[in-house]
């Protein structure tokens, strides 16, 4: 099957999922019941969870949701071969390896995952008027600095950020988000951030990590990543192997538009998708890829506290 055709059929099956119970492969069940890596006082707010360790069969360049959604996403132009044999966390199985593939060509053969639908991921409705989400998994960077921009014509010309995982809008291209882990330039220093949009159309704010990021994030090295975006205070946050980071906001005004009265929630439109380790993952443009490993992503419609994030962290760490 050619890429767009098997894009086309991921969409296809993700939007019949939100139509008819059972169309696509089941999700699994919240509370008690539901994936061992996941702390169970989590588990009713995982709306999406991938650990690479679960391909739809009959294709492999497709994983399954292992969240309540049942949201199929895509191993984008690498297929099966972006599983890796590589432990995160004891009891982990295989990562998700992305990369950029074609440095001086203005091409699309960057790997990445994700899913896109311009009329929106039905399946992903929990993040449709939400007054908070959390986005976090385990990372492993293999980089020392963004890669060559492979849509420009200048050879020294790098893009400004790197790609972790993130939600996108309801009215996103490929690139805008509605809430996003990354490393992008902050006042012409690379950071670790927390990338978040309230509004459709709307500003988006940056909560960024004081500490250096190749400091966070050492190369080689597995590292476990949480974000959080309170929509309704108008408040982010980071972690790192369980514990808050320190950082500053970008913005110093109100970019959320909270100032006002509520309740304050997400726009009304379901997101039109989830991207993974780069921009565009309908596959029409190559933005900000990260030559990465992951595993474990979890995207969950409300915002963890400090202590979940590091119960979470603890139960992948010492083995469940």
């Amino acid at each position: 099957m050619s890429r767009a055709r098997r894009a086309a059929a991921a969409t296809a099956a993700v939007v019949a999922a939100g139509v008819l119970a059972g169309a696509a492969a089941p999700p699994a069940s919240a509370g008690g019941s539901g994936p061992r890596d996941v702390h169970p006082s989590l588990r009713d707010n995982l709306v999406a969870f991938y650990d690479f360790d679960h391909p739809v069969p009959g294709d492999e360049a497709l994983e399954r949701d292992r969240g309540r959604s049942g949201t199929e996403i895509e191993l984008v132009n690498g297929g099966a071969d972006m599983r890796v044999r590589d432990r995160a966390y004891p009891g982990s199985g295989r990562a998700l390896q992305t990369r950029q593939v074609s440095p001086t060509v203005a091409g699309n053969d960057d790997w990445k995952a994700g899913i896109y639908s311009a009329s929106g991921v039905r399946t992903l409705r929990a993040f449709n008027a939400v007054d908070g989400t959390t986005v976090m998994g385990w990372f492993k960077v293999e980089m020392t600095e963004p890669r060559p921009n492979s849509n420009t014509a200048n050879p020294d010309d790098r893009y400004n950020a790197i790609g972790l995982a993130g939600v996108l809008t309801g009215d996103s291209d490929g690139h805008g988000v509605r809430a996003l882990l990354e490393l992008i330039d902050v006042n012409g220093e690379l950071r670790l951030v927390a990338l978040g949009r309230r509004l459709d159309g709307g500003n988006s704010q940056t909560f960024a990590a004081a500490q250096d990021w190749r400091t966070l994030l050492p190369a080689g090295q597995w590292v476990h990543l949480a974000a959080t975006f309170d929509f309704g205070a108008g408040t982010m946050a980071l972690y790192r192997d369980g514990q808050p980071l320190a950082g500053f906001y970008t913005r110093t005004d109100d970019p959320w538009l909270v100032a006002g009265p509520g309740p304050h929630v997400t726009t009304a439109s379901d997101p039109r998708g989830i991207k993974i380790g780069g921009s565009y993952p309908q596959d029409t443009r190559e933005q900000n890829p990260c030559d990465c490993r992951m595993d474990s992503l979890m995207f969950l419609d409300r915002v963890l506290s400090a202590r979940e994030v590091e119960r979470q962290y603890r139960h992948m760490a010492r083995g469940r």
